[in-house]
């Protein structure tokens, strides 16, 4: 396109001066060869427009490309043929082959997108470079001999394109094709039997190349070969495919690779000629080669726009007609000779400082007719402007706003469009456009931060300032006068204003309760401020408040739980090591943090030689061995303290019994009965369980004595055991649940004897989770039952097993 016609395209676009973007496509597919006049497809129908819309906005095609093939006709709103369309000349080989247009509109500014797609016709029959091709091939040449054969070229693509070769007569060849990386096919002739140069010295065919179009057309090539005397060695190049790459815009003359090939024979059977076998399309008239030194030189001019590979089959031939073929693979390197083209669709000169984000000011069309990063293009506008570039379809670009205009600071703008290409070096154009920018009131008060924290230590004041937030708004007098106003929310399903409030005038923020750590840690809500502009601008900050813990609450100790009518005490043998475990103290603190933090101190003990306390366990171990001497009754005092400022402490006491079994322990219930409330309804208890434990060991022991007596009689066996009963009393009283020091609250006695043993056990043991005595002042008359019952046990040749709880 020649400067003045684009100039006269841009000065045609600059009159609009409103912009609407309303985007659409629409496809057509025709065939090629069509007359001028011929319709393509009726667009306003197709695009939903009305014929008076197209004569309004002065519809027009816009196209970079130099050649124009379709025109529009704004009566009917169709479009029609112009220029006679060959799609070979057009496309070549690449499918689909496309036109790609735009419909610019006016009043406001529109453009759609056109896509013509030109189908094929079978209007070129294949054809072949030569006419006739000459071989000379040994008579020695063993079958599945190939021979390259130069391919047929078809302008026509598709089905209507070459699909198969013939060849006639087929007395000694077949032929073969192979498919290539580029979509076509070699041809190879392949020797099936065997040459006869007695029979036949000349051989005369006729390859044949069919297309698959209607009515089919064809094209011939006649090959003749001669037939030699023995050759027994063929040419063999160093390597099947070679590889080259070229820089477009190459000197002719430049040399592109050399191919080598060696021949065992001597003599006229050992000398090469080179020769191109076969093509690609793009390449004939492009290349040449050295038929001696095997050199590929430049023939013609190369544009890596228009072609960026090439393909070329090498043949090697001795005079003994034996022969050898490789592949030529060229490359096009790409040259950065194209400078990006900007072309302007349509650009508004005024705009509105209340513009969206987005709003579209100006449409370009950008181009580079390199490839690769040498047709990477990059554009970028001058700084400190609030517009961008985007892309809205392949190589169409919209200058838009990118954010809210203030024409308080700017009231008009040279924006300039600089394009550059990835090249080396790079090169660039570029486009000035000036716009101009109306006023509105547009600015909103802004907070000085995105989000707020503020801490507030527990059990604080009600009315106390926390921190003030501060919002600032850029407009004059009233517009920029802030209130402040706490939005509506809750907390916990509480309103937020019963735990805050804000100033209107000030931003200060202050509390309305008195808050709790344990009950609320944190809550965040909303603060609006409004300018008093009419109508009102505002915005909002999320202020977050943080309760701060206070050491406000004492350990709570867990266990050992302190009853008020019973001792809770703790056993420990008299053959107890250095580092027995008694028990262990549990305490918690629902404070956080260093406040939650306890410490175990053994704050008084009936002996301290005795027993120490872990002082972050609480463990409570003994710390040197028992010896009887230690009284029974231990009585251990623990503080637990945390460690916050100042300090919350609590205190609990551990009973510890010193004893190697339950009887020595019950003999001390009298030391206890002065330090301990009498308790009616726990003796009523224990009364009423031995009742029932004796009840229930006489019947027991009635029937094992009937069992056994049956038993005696059916056997007629029997063997009294005089030995009196001999009670085992177990040496320790152990903590069974891992070391915690939790005493159990029931014992388990048993008793057991036989009638066949001369030995009788009495054992008395506990159950695997209960080792914790309760020892009450009333159990006496309780202790004196038991001892009257043992009795009854110690009686000889009595066999039973009593289980006491």
């Amino acid at each position: 396109m020649s400067d003045g016609t684009m100039r006269g395209q841009v000065l045609l676009l600059l009159l609009v001066l409103s912009l609407g973007s309303a985007l659409g496509q629409v496809s057509y597919s025709i065939p090629e060869e069509m007359p001028r006049g011929s319709l393509v497809g009726n667009m306003a129908k197709d695009f939903g427009l009305d014929v008076k819309r197209l004569k309004s906005g002065k519809a027009r095609i816009f196209t970079p490309d130099s050649e124009e093939y379709i025109e529009l006709n704004n009566e009917r709103g169709v479009l029609l043929i112009k220029n006679r369309i060959d799609r070979e000349a057009l496309c070549g080989q690449t499918t689909p082959c496309a036109l790609h247009f735009q419909i610019i509109l006016d009043n406001p500014m529109e453009f759609y997108s056109v896509t013509i797609e030109i189908t094929d016709v079978n209007d070129n029959p294949p054809s072949f470079e030569k006419n006739e091709v000459r071989f000379k091939i040994s008579e020695s040449a063993a079958s599945g001999a190939k021979f390259i054969l130069d391919r047929a070229i078809d302008p026509d693509v598709g089905s209507n394109g070459l699909q198969t070769y013939k060849l006639e007569p087929r007395n000694n060849f077949i032929i073969k094709l192979h498919d290539q990386a580029d979509g076509t096919k070699n041809v190879e002739m392949v020797l099936e039997k065997p040459l006869d140069r007695e029979k036949h010295e000349q051989l005369s065919l006729v390859l044949t190349a069919v297309d698959g179009g209607e009515p089919q057309m064809t094209g011939t090539m006649q090959i003749l070969i001669t037939v030699l005397d023995a050759n027994d060695n063929a040419p063999v190049f160093t390597q099947p495919v070679y590889k080259a790459s070229i820089k477009e815009n190459s000197p002719i003359g430049t040399v592109v690779i050399r191919v080598a090939a060696s021949d065992a024979d001597d003599g006229n059977n050992g000398k090469i000629t080179y020769s191109i076998s076969s093509i690609s399309d793009n390449a004939r008239g492009v290349f040449e080669m050295n038929d001696e030194s095997g050199e590929i030189g430049l023939k013609g001019n190369i544009d890596y726009e228009k072609a960026r590979t090439f393909q070329i089959n090498v043949r090697a031939s001795d005079d003994g007609g034996l022969v050898d073929s490789c592949k030529v693979m060229i490359d096009v390197t790409d040259m950065n000779d194209n400078e990006p083209d900007i072309y302007i669709m349509s650009k508004s000169n005024v705009i509105s400082e209340n513009a969206k984000p987005g709003t579209v000011v100006t449409m370009i069309n950008i181009k580079d007719a390199d490839s690769g990063e040498n047709g990477k293009v990059h554009c970028t506008l001058n700084n400190n402007i609030p517009f961008v570039m985007k892309s809205t379809n392949n190589d169409f670009y919209s200058l838009v706003t990118d954010s809210e205009l203030d024409r308080e600071m700017t009231s008009e703008y040279n924006i300039t469009v600089m394009c550059s290409d990835e090249g080396v070096p790079s090169l660039s154009s570029s486009v000035t456009l000036t716009l101009q920018i109306s006023d509105v009131n547009d600015n909103a008060p802004v907070f000085e931060r995105s989000s707020y924290e503020a801490y507030i230590v527990e059990n604080n004041t009600p009315g106390l300032s926390i921190f003030t937030v501060k919002a600032r708004d850029a407009d004059w007098n009233q517009n920029a006068r802030v209130s402040y106003i706490l939005e509506d929310s809750s907390v916990n399903g509480v309103p937020v204003s019963s735990y805050v409030s804000v100033s209107a005038d000030s931003g200060v923020i202050q509390a309305m309760r008195s808050f709790d750590y344990e009950q609320i840690k944190h809550f965040h809500f909303s603060v609006k401020a409004q300018d008093g502009g009419s109508p009102p601008l505002s915005s909002n900050v999320t202020v977050t408040i943080l309760i701060q813990d206070q050491n406000d609450n004492p350990p709570q100790v867990l266990y050992p739980v302190q009853t008020g009518g019973s001792v809770v005490g703790e056993m420990v043998p008299r053959s107890a090591d250095v580092g027995y475990l008694v028990s262990k103290v549990v305490a918690v603190d629902v404070d956080s943090g260093q406040n939650a933090w306890l410490s175990y101190k053994l704050q008084k003990a009936t002996d301290r030689a005795l027993f120490e306390v872990g002082l972050q366990n609480g463990e409570i171990r003994t710390i040197r061995q028992v010896t009887d001497k230690d009284p029974v009754n231990q009585k251990l005092t623990v503080i637990v303290e945390d460690n916050g400022q100042p300090s919350r402490s609590a205190t609990v006491v551990v009973n510890v019994a010193v004893a190697d079994s339950f009887s020595e322990v019950m003999s001390e219930f009298t030391d206890f009965k002065q330090d301990k409330e009498y308790n009616d309804n726990l003796t009523f208890y224990l009364v009423l369980a031995l009742a029932v434990v004796s009840f229930l060991f006489i019947t027991c022991l009635v029937v094992i004595i009937s069992v056994k007596i049956y038993r005696w009689r059916q056997s007629r066996v029997l063997y009294h055991s005089n030995l009196p009963v001999i009670p085992y009393y177990p040496p320790r009283y152990s903590d069974t649940l891992g070391g915690t020091g939790t005493l159990q609250h029931v014992y388990n006695y048993e008793v057991c004897r036989t009638t066949d043993s001369r030995k009788s056990d009495c054992k008395f043991g506990r159950a695997g989770s209960q080792n914790v005595l309760i020892m009450d002042p009333s159990s006496t008359g309780t202790m004196q039952r038991i001892q009257s019952e043992k009795n009854i046990l110690d009686e000889p040749d009595s066999p039973l097993e009593v289980r006491m709880f």
